[in-house]
C-alpha cells in the first residue's frame, strides 16, 4: 500500500494557499509553496510550507515541474493559477493535479458555462447579446478569474458604450442582467470516491469600492467628485444561510455534478462554488460557477458551521481536499481524483 509520506501537496502561494497547505499538514502531508519572489513571508510566518520554491513569474512554474514530479507532488489548483497562466497552459502542466482539468474550459468561458448551468436546471440572469437590447440595469463582466476587476454597471446602450471605452478592444465580456438581492457564494465539495456532495459553507464578498459607496447617503454621494463603482473583491465574510434554503441548494449542487458528466469525461469533482443572488421573493439566481476552491472558503480554516455538523474535527475545504487525496492513496484509487 502506498504511504502518505511518499507524497507532497503543492500549490501556488496565493489566493487560498494558507488553508490548502495547513489542511495538507493536518492530514500528514509535507507541503510545498511555489511563490513569486517577494511573496514568501506569509507562508514562512504561518509555518504552513515545509518547502518554498521561489519563481520570478508564473510561467517559471513549468521550469520547476520536473522537480515537483520527482518529489511526487500533487498540485492543488486555485484561481491564481488560471488567472495568470490561462486554461491552455494549465492543461499542459504535467504535475499530477487534483481535479478535472477538462472542466476548466467550461468555467473560463461564460457562454459555455451558462449552457452548463442552464442545462442543469438552474435559474440564470438574462444575457444581452447586443448592447442595443439593454432595457434594464446590467452588469458587464470580463472573462477569466479576475476577482471582479473591470466590472461595471450600465443602464442602456449609450451608458454601455461610454464605459466600455476604457477597456481594451477585443477583450471578451458578457452583458448580464443585474439582479437585485443578496450575493451568496455557495461552497461545495463532491467526492468521486463515495459519490457524495457536501456543503462546506457560504460567504459574501466585500467589494471595493461598491460596498463602501453603499455606506454613503445619496445626498452625500451627490456632493462627492464622480466615483465609478468598482467590484474588485478585497475580502470575504462568512454567512450562515436560512436553513429552509438548504434543500434547494443541495439539489442545485447535485444537478450541476450530474450535468458535468455529460459535458466532459468523469465530470466535476472536488471543491466548487455556485455564485448566486438570493432575491426578495426567495429565488436563487445563479450567475457563475467556479470549478475549484474559492477564496470565500478562507474564513473557515477551522471549519464552518456546516462542516462542524458533519465532522468531529476542524475541516476546512483545504483539509477536505487533502483528506480526499489521503483516502484515495490508501485505497489505491489516486488516479480517480487526479485529472
Amino acid at each position: 500500500m502506498a504511504l502518505i509520506k511518499n507524497y507532497k501537496i503543492a500549490t501556488i502561494g496565493s489566493h487560498s494557499a494558507l488553508q490548502i497547505l495547513k489542511g495538507a499538514q493536518d492530514e500528514g502531508f509535507s507541503t510545498i509553496a511555489i511563490c513569486l519572489k517577494g511573496r514568501e513571508r506569509p507562508y514562512k510566518l504561518f509555518n504552513v510550507a515545509d518547502e518554498i520554491v521561489t519563481i520570478k513569474d508564473y510561467n517559471e512554474l513549468f521550469k520547476v515541474q520536473d522537480k515537483l514530479i520527482k518529489k511526487k507532488a500533487i498540485f492543488i489548483p486555485h484561481a491564481s493559477l488560471i488567472a495568470y497562466l490561462g486554461v491552455e497552459k494549465v492543461e499542459g502542466f504535467r504535475v499530477p493535479y487534483f481535479g478535472n482539468k477538462n472542466i476548466l474550459r467550461f468555467e473560463s468561458d461564460r457562454r459555455i458555462e451558462r449552457k452548463w448551468l442552464k442545462n442543469a436546471g438552474l435559474k440564470l440572469p438574462r444575457i444581452f447579446e447586443d448592447p442595443k437590447d439593454i432595457d434594464r440595469a446590467v452588469i458587464v463582466k470580463f472573462h477569466g478569474a479576475k476577482g471582479g476587476k473591470g466590472y461595471f454597471l450600465a443602464k442602456n446602450e449609450r451608458d454601455f458604450k461610454q464605459k466600455i471605452k476604457s477597456h481594451p478592444k477585443g477583450e471578451d465580456y458578457v452583458i448580464q442582467e443585474y439582479i437585485v438581492g443578496v450575493p451568496m457564494f455557495i461552497h461545495y465539495f463532491y467526492s468521486p470516491l463515495n459519490n457524495e456532495l457536501e456543503i462546506m459553507g457560504f460567504d459574501i464578498r466585500y467589494e471595493s469600492n461598491v460596498d463602501s459607496l453603499g455606506r454613503v447617503s445619496a445626498r452625500d454621494q451627490m456632493a462627492l467628485p464622480k466615483i465609478d463603482p468598482s467590484y474588485v473583491i478585497v475580502g470575504n465574510i462568512p454567512v450562515v444561510i436560512r436553513e429552509s434554503f438548504l434543500p434547494r441548494i443541495i439539489d442545485m449542487g447535485e444537478r450541476v455534478i450530474k450535468e458535468s458528466r455529460k459535458i466532459t469525461k468523469n465530470g466535476l469533482w472536488g471543491p466548487f462554488c455556485l455564485e448566486a443572488i438570493l432575491t426578495p421573493n426567495e429565488e436563487i439566481r445563479v450567475f457563475e460557477i467556479s470549478a475549484r476552491i474559492v477564496a470565500g472558503t478562507n474564513p473557515y480554516v477551522e471549519g464552518s458551521p456546516y462542516t462542524a455538523l458533519k465532522y468531529n474535527e476542524p475541516m476546512s475545504t483545504g483539509r477536505r481536499i487533502a483528506r480526499e487525496i489521503k483516502i484515495a492513496i490508501k485505497k489505491g484509487k489516486l488516479g480517480k481524483v487526479l485529472g
